[in-house]
């Protein structure tokens, strides 16, 4: 048997630390060759640790809400080990603290109950030192019993009102009107007026992608329609064919990633970004797919898109928003988008101003179809309509660009022939 430790991983371009999502597995408990010990959350996607061997969980050194940088280790395992057959390791949550006075050591060290139930939290661990509340007066409302901050402060709540208070005592006033404000300040329960929770790393870099957008780039938005009755009748048509065939239904994105490829194509500024002093053109069309995850908004990209069939791109996109989800992307995924897509519609969107993805310089915004009274040939008829809007730097891209590369898009949606023909 031997000694196994457990790191933390690559984390892809860029990514240098991630925070300790979740923990699967405990000290003591056994494990298989690629069985998931830990899950991290970076700024861009979810990432799962594994075991590399089978054996025993020896010793786990991170807890939740831990922040780690690559090479950290996360814990060690004992390979060839069994069960029961490891007693030397440790949680870090329930580890005591050095010495053996007991005020120096936290609550959860001084009784067990608590860690029998689930363990305590580390926040909820500093605020019972710091309050000096036992595990006997929380009661666990996490998982498998599990102490967190909330129980701490409701517990100390109580604590706080059931205690006798020095009459005339500005300490004792002082702390009666903290713990009277803490649950409303600091907890979300159900005497809370709000809730507080910490931002995930995920959802700070969406925020500060687009705020750099919008402080760098010259962002403008264009607009247009189009008539979608022509690929709805299409789709109507031959969908139990498509589904027979590639075993994915024909979506409304696969004809807008083929129709922004064609249009990427002759308007080459579109598919380019400003990089320093230079403007960089791409000979290749990664179309990045805005698909809404969990943990926020993500961007899938579909390598190479103009190689691909619809069904291809139908396929990628569904495998996409699965991996979404369940929080498979990975960095490659992640990485090396030239243009981008987002469908509001499928949100009820009518209109919008999308934001740029940056270092891209355009977006298109789809949005929902709406059955609209339009004028055809001297005559008012109701026609499947949709609002696009491309979203762009106009440090890169000249209005002229722009409106033509929008005119395009729209032409080879109203007359799809011309994608399946490729002219």
């Amino acid at each position: 048997m031997s000694d196994t430790i457990i790191k933390v991983p690559a984390l892809g371009e860029s990514v240098t630390e991630a925070i300790i999502a979740r923990l699967y597995k405990k000290v003591g408990e056994s494990v298989n060759e690629g069985d998931v010990v830990v899950e991290l959350e970076t700024d861009k996607v979810t990432l799962e640790v594994n075991a590399p061997a089978a054996g025993v969980i020896q010793q786990i050194s991170v807890s939740e809400g831990d922040t780690v940088k690559i090479g950290d280790v996360i814990g060690s395992l004992l390979e060839g080990a069994s069960a029961g057959n490891v007693i030397s390791g440790k949680n870090k949550e329930t580890s005591p603290n050095k010495g053996n006075d007991a005020k120096s050591r936290s609550p959860s060290s001084q009784e067990t109950s608590g860690a029998d139930k689930g363990g305590v939290g580390p926040a909820a661990r500093k605020l019972m030192t710091e309050q000096g509340i036992s595990l006997s007066d929380i009661s666990g409302t996490g998982k498998n019993g599990r102490i967190t901050k909330e129980d701490v402060v409701a517990g100390g709540t109580s604590k706080a009102t059931t205690s006798p208070q020095v009459e005339n005592s500005p300490q004792s006033v002082q702390s009666s009107t903290a713990a009277s404000i803490q649950p409303i300040q600091k907890i979300h329960s159900a005497d809370a007026l709000f809730d507080r929770k910490p931002m995930s790393p995920l959802r700070k870099k969406i925020g500060e992608r687009l705020k750099y957008a919008q402080n760098t780039a010259a962002i403008l938005t264009t607009f247009n329609e189009c008539d979608m009755s022509t690929i709805m009748e299409l789709r109507r048509d031959y969908q139990d064919a498509f589904v027979k065939k590639y075993g994915t239904k024909l979506g409304f994105m696969s004809f807008f990633v083929k129709a922004c490829v064609h249009a990427l194509q002759e308007v080459p500024a579109v598919n380019a970004e400003i990089d320093g002093d230079d403007m960089v053109y791409h000979h290749r069309y990664d179309i990045g797919i805005a698909v809404s995850a969990p943990q926020g908004l993500v961007v899938p990209v579909l390598k190479n898109a103009e190689h691909l069939g619809l069904h291809e791109i139908e396929l990628a996109i569904a495998a996409f928003g699965e991996k979404a989800k369940t929080g498979k992307l990975t960095m490659a995924d992640m990485t090396g988008g030239t243009f981008t897509i987002s469908n509001g519609g499928t949100f009820g969107s009518l209109v919008s101003t999308p934001i740029l993805n940056p270092p891209q310089s355009g977006i298109l915004g789809m949005h929902k179809i709406q059955e609209r009274p339009v004028a055809l040939k001297g005559q008012v008829i109701i026609r499947p309509m949709m609002y696009l809007a491309l979203s762009y730097d106009h440090r890169m891209i000249d209005g002229r660009e722009a409106v033509t590369f929008l005119v395009k898009v729209k032409e080879y949606i109203e007359n799809p022939t011309r994608l399946l023909l490729g002219i």
